[in-house]
């Protein structure tokens, strides 16, 4: 096995407790996997995970809270002041071996402790080096025996910027369809780490590799969609694409970001002087949405967030400081005040990736919006029924009874007050709801 001196890594308080521990019991101890790669590369790592020749039943009976960390190689779960750690036994140098065999890719199968440096049996310092996802072994027999590996190797080159190694490109545009064997939490799993890394744009390589057609075929058609107008300079799916590297890496967001113009292939028409257009595009991408987000297993927070995103997304704002501001109150009632600002970035990614044609104006347009909203907010402005200064039982003290007219009675003043947030008094707002109500009542007689 090859042995490397490194510069020391420097672990968290509980995980040096741990292995300080099982070191002074006389155990051989190492950090090994994605702790290793990201603390050589300089990155803070998610979680740190620890191999020693000590038994599971020895790792158990060393630590107070343990539980089983269910992966089946005899790894146990340590807590310590409340964070996790994962314990891994071998028995020998070579069970140390087989154990990092099990990364899958090189860059993982590394293994770290002070005494001995960097243990690196498969190269992978040279592939951190040179920048390279390489497989362990043959790449087509690790992807037939667990396909997600194969959008595992993607999602790694998006969150280290890393290239995929040619051998390994080519065995998986020959396993692809092996990803239909992997369930959709997995799958789900690798996207939103993709989707949330540093280059989502490495889904553009999903897709060469065929992987998109496994589990999100709309996003393929949305590559070979064009779009013949002014306003763009790229297919759907590059625009999609490099909307993505304009967002924020917030899930929900990228998530909106990637489905937002799904809706374009179906609603494309071409006008007679060649210029594409696509109406009614966010309504039918809602729809769609929907149905991918449920293929994929989200879950309903996020299904609704991203589906009201992209519903709104194609919303047009004008001057912020009259008209526009109404809008901007309104728009802040049907999505949510809170969610309002993501609606702005998905807008603001969406112009990004879009061509040069009003580009510069379109982009004032939000920031004067995006300005209006915090105004409004600093206002105190009301944007929802809550927000009124009259209620449904102040309604009902005036001898309303019928619930359908409050509710369409309190519906009508929060139009008023979001057109002239001046009026959001409860004597006005109180006298108004009477005559509105007498007006209903003498219409009816």
């Amino acid at each position: 096995m090859n042995h490397n001196s490194t510069p020391v890594i420097s672990m968290p308080e509980s995980a040096s407790w741990i292995v300080n521990k099982l070191t002074d019991r006389g155990y051989q101890v190492c950090l090994f996997g994605a702790c290793v790669r990201d603390s050589l590369l300089g990155i803070t790592p998610d979680a740190w995970n620890i191999a020693t020749s000590a038994s599971p039943e020895e790792v158990r009976s060393l630590f107070g809270k343990t539980g089983d960390a269910g992966c089946g190689y005899g790894t146990i779960t340590v807590w310590i002041s409340g964070e996790s750690y994962e314990v891994s036994s071998f028995r020998t140098e070579d069970g140390l071996k087989e154990l990092l065999k099990k990364q899958a890719f090189t860059a993982d199968a590394l293994a770290w402790n002070d005494r001995e440096g960097l243990i690196d049996p498969f190269g992978g310092r040279r592939d951190l080096q040179e920048k390279t996802i390489s497989c362990i072994g043959n790449p087509g027999d690790l992807f037939k025996e667990h396909p997600i590996y194969m959008l595992q190797a993607i999602r790694l080159s998006g969150q280290l910027n890393f290239s995929i190694d040619p051998g390994t490109r080519e065995a998986i545009s020959e396993n692809y369809q092996q990803l239909s064997k992997v369930s959709m939490d997995l799958i789900r799993t690798e996207l939103m780490k993709l989707l949330t890394s540093s280059h989502p744009d490495r889904i553009r390589d999903a897709f060469s590799l065929k992987l998109t057609s496994v589990f999100l075929p709309e996003f393929d058609t949305m590559m070979v969609t064009p779009q013949d107008n002014p306003h763009h300079c790229y297919s759907v799916g590059e625009h999609t694409i490099h909307a993505l590297m304009a967002a924020p890496a917030i899930p929900a967001l990228r998530l909106a970001v990637l489905l937002h113009d799904i809706g374009k292939p179906a609603t494309r028409s071409t006008d007679p002087a060649g210029i594409d257009h696509f109406y009614g595009h966010n309504e039918r991408g809602a729809e769609l949405a929907d149905s991918i987000l449920k293929r994929l297993a989200f879950d309903d927070p996020t299904r609704d967030t991203v589906i009201a995103l992209i519903a709104n997304h194609d919303v047009r704002f004008r001057d912020s400081l009259t008209t526009g501001r109404s809008h901007v109150r309104k728009m802040c009632a049907k999505v949510g005040a809170d969610l309002f600002p993501w609606l702005l970035d998905v807008m603001e990614a969406d112009v990004s990736a879009q061509s040069d044609y009003m580009r510069m104006k379109k982009l004032l347009i939000l920031k004067e919006t995006r300005q209006a909203y915090r105004e409004i907010l600093a206002a105190g402005d009301c944007l929802t029924l809550e927000d009124l200064a009259i209620s449904g039982n102040d309604l009902h003290s005036l001898g309303i009874r019928d619930s359908r007219v409050i509710e369409a009675l309190l519906r009508t003043l929060l139009n008023l007050v979001l057109d002239h947030p001046e009026c959001n008094r409860k004597e006005y707002l109180t006298e108004l709801a009477g005559k509105i109500y007498l007006e209903l009542e003498n219409d009816r007689k």
